[in-house]
């Protein structure tokens, strides 16, 4: 099968053809690190470490470039509301972000290059820029010059002669057109400044990316990505002076993640729906907001809510169970009759059908949505093969269901999304008083201390001493954890969270 993506440069679908067989350069900008991640800004990441993950999956090997933004206006000017330095700022929300990158499972990138490591490299992108005449000085200032790069435009598809200023484009009158966009700024009395040709100064924001991404994985590299506001000017303006500075094409295919809005309405501070994502896994397993996040295909509008994490949670909570249930199987006896040969057959269908579908979806631009609908269906023939009989299992019915969980595992690992990463949820921590009741266990793992228990009501059981066997499955009721005595022996489940 060939991968196919959709190229915003091209405005099409085009199959994958990396500049190298079998292996991907890949460069996706980073965050600006002057407060904490918000949903919005962590969706544009998991995008792009999903389809990183699916790349590896597929036998790629990929190089993944993302740049720290650590000096720019926006850190400057927290660092005036919070009495701190620039450079305090940028320390503690670059590890704010890399921890909350790390809780959502979002894999470390081959290279991580931040802006203040990279001033040199900047300079001398702009004395090429200067030499080339697509940039000028002005006092202690560099600009580029648009109407210089005849491509401009061709991301985002707009005319030049309609495109006014973006964002963080200063307005200046000694520019020599109002497009011109800033490459070296002349230091301002307290702020970070470094030396350069043309003064004391810092780099404007467009520039670093061009410069990380030519010294991490050279030019024409394959994949460039980010969220689609970031299309004009900042992507826009990457390529220019790129192009301008190297003579050959920049990147070869461009991806842009759609935006998220919370409760359908665009998220802000003036809404009131403004979300942290450390307070999202505050309340959320990382699971589960990966989950929700891949049901809607990465270039759509997402919408964010409480009542949708909590139908994400219940839809993992049952991927789980399912899992749990099957590796439960391995304990019981086998028959020798079993479900019958249609049963597994179409069970057997069904495990090809997903594996099919999964590489299908995934292949077609990375449409997550589409492949976790063909994971789910598995899951649903899974749980109606268990559920067809209460009869013991045979040898080939656990073969099955041993394989319905190597696809289930793999395939959800391809997205990131870890089986039993969502365990201490599923298992509230006050399970562990309750085993050192009635149990006698002395360990603080609450999945431990279920298994704890279950043993101490197999033995009550065994006993004939029924009270004590019924406060084990009444204490587990408790917290949503049934117990079902089946032919084969007692069955968990967790009951979905509401």
């Amino acid at each position: 099968m060939t991968i196919r993506l959709y190229n915003t440069l091209t405005r099409r679908k085009e199959e994958f053809e990396p500049r190298e067989e079998g292996a991907v350069a890949m460069y996706v900008c980073g965050p600006t690190v002057y407060n904490h991640v918000h949903i919005g800004n962590a969706r544009t990441f998991l995008t792009f470490d999903v389809i990183r993950r699916y790349l590896e999956w597929r036998g790629f090997d990929v190089t993944y470039v993302q740049n720290i933004t650590d000096i720019d206006d926006k850190i400057i000017a927290r660092a005036a509301e919070e009495g701190s330095s620039a450079e305090e700022v940028a320390r503690v929300y670059t590890e704010a972000f890399l921890d909350a990158m790390r809780e959502l499972g979002v894999a470390k990138p081959t290279a991580q290059p931040r802006a203040t490591e990279t001033i040199p490299e900047m300079i001398e992108m702009t004395e090429r820029l200067i030499e080339r005449e697509h940039a000028y000085v002005v006092g202690g200032d560099v600009y580029f010059s648009v109407r210089s790069f005849a491509g401009y435009g061709r991301l985002s598809g707009r005319d030049i002669e309609e495109v006014r200023s973006g964002a963080r484009v200063d307005v200046d009158e000694r520019k020599s057109d109002p497009l011109d966009f800033a490459l070296w700024k002349a230091a301002k009395p307290g702020e970070p400044h470094w030396p350069s040709p043309w003064g004391e100064g810092r780099p404007g924001w467009h520039l670093e990316c061009s410069v990380m991404s030519e010294k991490e994985l050279g030019v024409s590299f394959d994949i460039h990505g980010g969220a689609s506001d970031l299309i004009f000017p900042h992507h826009e303006n990457e390529i220019a002076q790129s192009e301008a500075a190297t003579g050959q094409p920049f990147a070869r295919y461009w991806l842009h993640g759609g935006l998220l809005q919370v409760n359908a309405e665009k998220m802000s501070k003036s809404l009131g729906n403004f979300m942290l994502l450390r307070d999202v896994l505050d309340r959320y397993p990382a699971p589960v907001v990966r989950l929700l996040m891949l049901q809607t295909h990465y270039r759509s509008p997402l919408d964010f809510s409480l009542d949708r994490l909590d139908e994400a949670r219940a839809a993992y909570e049952r991927i789980e169970t399912l899992i749990r249930n099957i590796r439960w199987t391995r304990g019981t006896t086998p028959t020798m009759e079993g479900r019958s040969e249609e049963e597994r057959e179409r069970l057997t269908a069904a495990i090809s059908g997903a594996q099919d579908s999964f590489v299908a979806e995934m292949d077609d631009d990375f449409n997550t949505a589409g492949a976790l609908g063909a994971l789910f269906e598995l899951v649903r023939a899974a749980n109606t093969f268990m559920t067809a009989s209460d009869s013991a299992l045979a040898t080939a019915d656990l073969v099955a269901l041993s394989d319905v969980e190597d696809v289930l595992v793999e395939s959800l690992g391809a997205l990131g999304v870890e089986i039993g990463g969502a365990r201490q949820q599923g298992y509230p921590p006050e399970v562990v008083e309750l085993a050192r009741e009635l149990a006698g266990y002395r360990g603080d793992d609450p999945a431990g201390a279920v298994d704890a228990l279950l043993a101490a009501r197999a033995v009550a059981r065994t006993e004939r001493n029924w009270a004590a066997a019924d406060a084990v499955r009444d204490g587990l009721a408790r917290f949503g954890i049934s117990v079902e005595d089946t032919a084969q022996g007692a069955r968990i489940t967790l009951a979905p969270r509401s």
